[in-house]
């Protein structure tokens, strides 16, 4: 049996500030209503909401304007991973999403190595353009160079 709820904020995968949604009582109980995304699906929560929809719509266009000047940067920018590899240019290892994470930011780009879209490591020496989940709506690309190290 799932819970009505109507989120105080957007959450990713679910829905937008003022969206009513229907979820399992733990996902509810145990991380939206406790982090104050969300409450439950009543009128005077319709009321709050309706009164916060104008300050909801200025944080949406902010964050989406961020991520939008975010996804520029990172076009703009190339990442260089030195990694020791065979013969055949198969890597002794591979490349992972944190290691592109932690490349990015010592170029002062903070990226959360979970918003990378890297379908699978890489194992192999070349260049690579990998993908990154800026904004649910702002995709960026990063080209990834892996060199012999």
């Amino acid at each position: 049996m799932n819970v009505k709820l109507i989120l105080l904020d957007d959450v990713e995968e679910l829905g937008y500030a003022g969206d009513e949604v229907s979820v399992a009582p733990g996902y509810a109980r145990n991380f939206l209503v406790p982090k104050g995304l969300a409450v439950k699906a009543s009128s005077a929560a319709l009321k709050q909401v309706a009164a916060r929809k104008e300050k909801i719509e200025l944080h949406r266009k902010d964050e989406l304007k961020k991520a939008q000047d975010m996804a520029a940067r990172i076009a703009e920018v190339e990442v260089t991973i030195p990694m020791q590899a065979g013969e055949d240019n198969q890597l002794f290892g591979s490349v992972t999403s944190h290691m592109i994470s932690e490349e990015l930011s010592k170029q002062n780009i903070n990226i959360e190595y979970r918003r990378i879209e890297l379908e699978n490591p890489i194992k192999e020496l070349g260049s690579y353009n990998v993908n990154i989940k800026v904004h649910k709506e702002v995709l960026a690309s990063v080209k990834v160079w892996v060199v012999r190290a």
